[in-house]
């Protein structure tokens, strides 16, 4: 009697390459360059090599930090859209070689790669297609020169495991002094077919990211997550660097014509480059490991940004998080309580123990178990023995078949009988379900559809230790600033100094007046439990309750100007009307009601999700009467507001005294109208 012979697979199917990126599924992103000390997100290109200058650069320290987050590997930004590079390239004298730091000797890329081998981490390479330096960029000569650059990268620093193709290209830039914008076609200019060759001849086991990949895929925000649906799969023709749309990104396409895994790159700050002023706003511990289960948790691995600050270190806040992090993910999946547990299940493969119930338990990713070829729906049951508490449910898929499932359920045995308690879509990789705490002594898994014989390689169950969310710090229009906890019975203490709150900070009894602005600090005690929460923080600028829009130049029905600065951020004015959309340039008019001294401004985009109406190029004037302004107090970009919308603070040359101020976008991401969420501004009380 010949055994039956294993699924045949379901395509697409990953690549070697792209299993072996599925196993890493945390790994470090770091950017640092000139940015780190112009204080910008995107530079504009013509920063002097004299201002990379860390006073004490340590790869040891930043991998070492990695390292002990966990992470598998880092990609570095070799060069982002300024055009500097971390190496002293053979092609441009705008590198490292003619910086102050180590006399023009140092290679950052150099040491960053050799410390990842001493560590064991893997290292990759990230290289900005758009150049905002480089005067030939947007002509056929720069992309000779791009390729060169890939080529020194690729065979200078030894084995790279992953190449990232910013979406980021073409805009104003600095261009050689021409300081001019700059466009070109995302399709056709980069010749991708051919630059991608020189990846696969030079590092054949190196995945790409880009949009489109090859090989790997944006998830389409940088917030940190993928869809709760994330398809492993998509239809590249579809897609290219800088041509996304978000929506199919973060879901993926079923069926899809490629294999194209989802990589969620989220910063452990707002921003992507360190900035001082974010050192307060480091996310927690209890925030990073809910991106690790929207990410990780969802079948995609997670790109965790890591910004070295101006000594070339990661910060101090930066590594008591990832810290934080790493502790409650060792603790989660410390044990997994169906070891010892004994499954059934309601087909098995021509009952041929290769494809056996029970290796879904042995926590191996290269053994699963199958039902016979037609069979699309079926189910396991584990019994565990003993009543199980677990909060994590976590369920692989068998790559190397693709991915079968469409639907699961999960199912609980409680008062007799079987008990729903979750279900959902893709599996791939993992699927990490996350639920209340349940107790158990059975458990079910069934498979309510999939698209072919289902090949299931793991089920396997978990428990999170207790976590104590920070705080959330909110504040009304009169400057009244309350502090929420998610529960009850948490003591949150508070601090207005910019200290950390300790159990001996002032306790949080009633909202706290702060009319003119300042930061607020909070965190949740448990004193009987010896727990505490992440630290939140909050900076807020003057009160708006005194202020009013004297004028706006466009107005939609429903977008009044007056939401500008109603301290909601779930309401925007706009400029999309009825009868047509207003294109910027628009601007809006606020009287503050008080003349005072302003030493800058705030603004928050839109946080509904979508991007039409955003403005990514501004200025902002001030004025004593309302009607002479002058030269504008601040003017420029927000740079990669679209991809990642958060409040933009732009600080003043110097401090101006004026009762007014005009708000200008001249320039949106997309669409062809203006949107505003909130309009603020800073005060020095003098």
């Amino acid at each position: 009697m010949s055994l039956p012979a294993a699924p045949a697979p379901f395509p697409p199917v990953p690549t070697e390459r792209q299993l072996r990126w599925h196993e890493l599924e945390f790994y470090g992103f770091i950017h640092f360059t000139v940015n780190t000390f112009t204080d910008k997100e995107w530079g504009y290109g013509d920063e002097s090599p004299a201002i990379f200058n860390p006073t004490a650069f340590d790869a040891e320290q930043i991998v070492g930090t990695a390292q002990e987050a966990g992470m598998r590997g880092l990609v570095l930004t070799c060069k982002h859209h300024d055009g500097f590079c971390l190496w002293p390239s053979a092609y441009t004298e705008h590198s490292v070689k003619n910086s102050p730091w180590k006399n023009g000797q140092g290679d950052v890329v150099r040491e960053i790669s050799d410390a990842c081998r001493r560590h064991g981490l893997l290292f990759g390479v990230y290289l900005s297609p758009w150049d905002r330096n480089h005067k030939d960029y947007a002509t056929p000569a720069y992309i000779a020169y791009y390729r060169n650059q890939l080529r020194e990268l690729l065979t200078r620093y030894g084995p790279i495991y992953e190449v990232w193709f910013d979406g980021a290209n073409g805009g104003d830039g600095y261009y050689g002094g021409a300081r001019e914008k700059r466009t070109i076609d995302n399709r056709t200019y980069y010749d991708w077919p051919n630059t991608i060759a020189i990846v696969r001849e030079l590092q054949p086991m190196a995945v790409m990211f880009s949009d489109g990949g090859p090989d790997i895929r944006w998830c389409g925000n940088e917030s940190g997550f993928a869809g709760e649906t994330c398809w492993a799969t998509l239809n590249a023709a579809e897609f290219a660097p800088g041509i996304a749309d978000t929506k199919r990104l973060n879901i993926g396409q079923r069926p899809g014509t490629h294999w194209l895994p989802a990589e969620v790159d989220v910063s452990i700050r707002p921003g992507w480059f360190y900035h001082a002023s974010e050192d307060d706003r480091v996310k927690t511990p209890a925030q990073l490991v809910d991106i690790y289960f929207d990410s990780v948790g969802r079948g995609a691995n997670l790109l965790l940004n890591l910004p070295p600050d101006r000594r070339g270190l990661i910060h101090e806040n930066d590594v008591r998080a990832l810290r934080g992090m790493r502790q409650i993910l060792d603790a989660t999946f410390a044990e997994d309580l169906v070891r010892g547990a004994r499954a059934t299940a309601s087909h098995t493969r021509g009952n041929d123990r290769r494809f056996g119930v029970a290796n879904v338990l042995d926590g191996k990713r290269d053994t699963y178990w199958a039902p016979d070829d037609g069979v699309t729906v079926a189910e396991l049951a584990i019994d565990l023995g003993r009543p199980v508490t677990f909060n994590v449910v976590r369920i692989r898929e068998f790559l190397p078949l693709g991915q079968r499932v469409e639907t699961f359920a999960l199912d609980r045995w409680t008062d007799g009988r079987w008990e729903e308690f979750a279900k959902g879509t893709s599996i791939g990789s993992q699927r990490l379900v996350r639920t209340r705490f349940l107790t158990t002594d059975r458990l079910r898994l069934r498979i309510v559809q999939a698209a072919v014989c289902p090949a299931i390689s793991e089920v396997a169950l978990f428990r999170t230790p207790a976590l104590l969310n920070a705080p959330t710090i909110v504040r009304d229009r009169q400057g009244s600033v309350a502090i929420r906890c998610e529960s009850e019975g948490p003591w949150v203490r508070y601090t207005l100094d910019e200290s950390e709150p300790t159990e001996t900070s002032p306790l949080y009894e009633r909202p706290i007046p702060l009319p003119w602005g300042g930061t607020v600090k909070a965190r949740a005690f448990l004193p009987q439990e010896k727990a505490c929460s992440g630290i939140a923080a909050r900076t807020f600028g003057v009160a708006k309750a005194k202020w009013r829009v004297v004028r706006a130049s466009a107005e939609a029905r429903g977008g009044e100007a007056a939401r500008a600065i109603d301290e909601n951020p779930g309401t925007l004015w706009h400029t999309n009307a009825a009868d047509g959309a207003h294109a910027p340039p628009q601007e809006i008019v606020v009287d503050l009601g008080e003349t005072m001294t302003l030493t800058g401004f705030t603004f928050l985009p839109r946080q509904d999700g979508q991007t039409a109406g955003i403005p990514d190029r501004y200025a902002f004037h001030v004025s004593a009467d309302g009607r002479e302004w002058g030269m504008p107090a601040a003017a420029g970009e927000f740079a990669n507001i679209r991809a990642n919308p958060l409040e933009q603070t732009v600080l003043f040359a110097k401090p101006t005294t004026a009762r007014f101020f005009r708000f200008t976008a001249l320039r949106v991401v997309e669409g062809n109208h203006v949107t505003v969420a909130e309009l603020g501004v800073l005060c020095d009380r003098g």
